[in-house]
């Protein structure tokens, strides 16, 4: 009997994890269906399969609606943020990982509660301080602020990998004469890869999709970004689905390439921060 009870318990968790997993992917591969369709194919059969790979649609967005510039500025801006501030975060929670001081706890408490700062509550001092520095409608502007976008996440998850590592590993390489620059960069960034992946992805997925201040802080085309493009394509394909859904599928395809990519990194990083966090 207990035999059967373990079987069919295993049987209802499969079954919740395909639930969970088919209406969590679905409506993503509707939307690339659909990109592939025609407007009449899409009115007539929404759910269906499309007969045919249309790839006008993608065509006419990039070359038509300069959707290219608008992807190579996401790009631009959200790898040059995310990569300046992934290396200033990883040498702060190194420190505060694997150093004593006097106020440790105190100001890594202040790094986790701008968890509870809602973001837009800041936009008015922002606004100010990039109109004072003569920086609206630049791409360095969006830069500066998503340096701070991700800090408390990226913090708690680097802090956590570096915790992990022994402090055996830094006082041998002490002894053997390796400076503090030498111990963090050639000892603990490699092994603290799984951490660092988690926190670059974080914080370049929240880049990439990131429309407020980039609605706030940008207006001309030439500093457009992909999500404020979008925002503008929705009222412009109002009625031509195909292109609206080209759109969206170039615009979520990156994210999802990458994290195919790195997902072991990121696996291995959940499992190491619930070790010692």
């Amino acid at each position: 009997m207990s035999k059967l009870r373990r079987t069919g318990s295993s049987v209802f968790i499969y079954l919740v994890m395909i639930f969970t997993i088919l209406i969590s992917v679905y409506p993503i591969l509707w939307v690339i269906m659909s990109a592939f369709k025609t407007n009449a194919q899409i009115l007539s059969s929404p759910f269906s399969l499309p007969t045919a790979l249309h790839i006008a649609p993608f065509i006419s967005v990039y070359t038509q609606y300069n959707f290219l510039v608008y992807t190579l500025n996401s790009l631009l801006i959200a790898s040059v943020s995310t990569a300046v501030a992934l290396i200033i975060y990883a040498m702060g929670a190194y420190v505060i990982a694997k150093y004593s001081f006097p106020g440790k706890s105190l100001f890594f408490l202040l790094f986790t509660l701008t968890l509870l700062v809602p973001g837009h509550s800041k936009a008015q001092p922002i606004f100010s301080m990039i109109l004072a520095l003569n920086l609206y409608d630049t791409k360095q502007a969006l830069m500066l602020v998503y340096l701070s976008g991700g800090m408390a996440m990226s913090m708690f998850v680097l802090k956590s990998a570096f915790q992990v590592i022994p402090m055996e590993f830094n006082e041998a390489a002490s002894i053997e004469g390796a400076g503090f620059i030498r111990i963090f960069s050639t000892i603990n960034v490699p092994l603290a890869k799984s951490g660092l992946v988690t926190a670059g992805i974080l914080m370049f997925l929240g880049n990439w999709n990131e429309y407020f201040y980039a609605m706030l802080l940008t207006s001309s085309k030439a500093n457009r970004t992909l999500p404020l493009a979008l925002g503008f394509f929705t009222e412009a394909f109002s009625y031509d689905y195909t292109k609206m859904f080209a759109a969206l599928v170039m615009a979520i395809l990156p994210g999802i390439i990458i994290y195919m990519f790195v997902s072991d990194q990121v696996q291995a990083s959940v499992a190491s921060s619930g070790v010692k966090g």
